[in-house]
């Protein structure tokens, strides 16, 4: 496990960030291995070239309780997606990419404006396609004093050697574990490979910062915090995602299963999704987190 310092150096993060843009021509960035030339402005499969796009950036009060506490989550939200589930809630975002560009420096000046609300944390939400663009920009955050715990909040689709990059810088990691079955994850994400994926970044994600710490208000300060949505007929194939976990990850994570699914998009072209999930699959899918040996769930 690799612990953060309390101050980061900005030219370590500067260096990633460097390391990164490297990755995007040809954009070798996420598991797409898409190939475009992204620092020429092309566009791969997430929709996003050189600069990142911001939907939305502000203290968050509907994250987890050891996220949002008194203060709220500080939240800047990417558009683009490397997924693209046909079931998103925030389907304008990560398929239309609503939202403005954004300079490496005014992303940094989000990222200050945010430490001065008094957000207990930086909250990325969808990093995976713009990582580089984040990381120069927390460079340029931390050199005018920037010092919130960073939390790393995706879809679970990412690539280990990009993950590598934030190795000593990000605090939390938060990822989606979707789907257990390769033909669901195909057919709601276009990624076969989706599985397999989710798994190799959860272990990476955990040999970086271990299982979640929290301190003594019950904010989360550091570790991973895996996220999972209930879906209708289990179609996320709960119990072997949740067995996955307690018996390769950590019978110590802390997991949220969360049962907000409604259909959204495109979500109608899947029969099994065209109704939200009820209680009782929730209240099972809670059941089976437990029956597989964990413990730590989050609200």
């Amino acid at each position: 496990m690799t612990r953060k310092p309390d101050i980061l150096d900005p030219r370590f993060v500067r260096e990633r960030a460097l390391e990164a843009r490297e990755r995007m021509s040809p954009c070798q960035i996420c598991p797409r291995n898409c190939g475009v030339h992204r620092l020429e402005e092309e566009e791969g499969f997430c929709g996003v070239g050189d600069t990142a796009i911001v939907s939305a950036a502000f203290p968050h009060h509907g994250e987890e309780d050891c996220l949002r506490g008194v203060c709220g989550s500080g939240t800047i939200f990417f558009s683009g997606c490397n997924l693209r589930c046909i079931f998103c809630q925030n389907y304008s975002l990560s398929h239309y990419r609503e939202g403005k560009k954004e300079s490496a420096r005014a992303l940094a000046l989000q990222m200050l404006y945010l430490q001065e609300c008094g957000c207990h944390n930086l909250n990325l939400v969808s990093p995976t396609q713009v990582v580089p663009q984040i990381l120069e920009a927390l460079a340029e955050a931390v050199e005018n004093g920037f010092w919130l715990p960073v939390v790393y909040n995706t879809g679970g689709y990412d690539s280990v050697e990009t993950l590598r990059l934030w190795d000593g810088i990000v605090d939390i990691y938060m990822p989606d574990f979707k789907y257990w079955d390769p033909a669901v994850a195909e057919q709601c994400s276009g990624a076969k490979d989706y599985p397999e994926v989710a798994r190799e970044t959860v272990r990476e994600m955990h040999r970086q910062v271990g299982d979640l710490i929290l301190d003594e208000r019950g904010i989360a300060r550091h570790g991973l915090l895996i996220r999972h949505l209930v879906l209708p007929h289990d179609l996320a194939g709960t119990r072997d995602v949740m067995r996955f976990v307690a018996t390769e990850i950590s019978p110590h994570t802390f997991v949220n299963i969360m049962g907000q699914y409604r259909p959204c998009g495109q979500a109608h072209r899947v029969e099994e999704l065209r109704r939200p999930v009820n209680t009782a699959e929730v209240l099972r899918a809670k059941q089976m987190a437990k029956e597989e040996g964990l413990s730590r769930f989050a609200e």
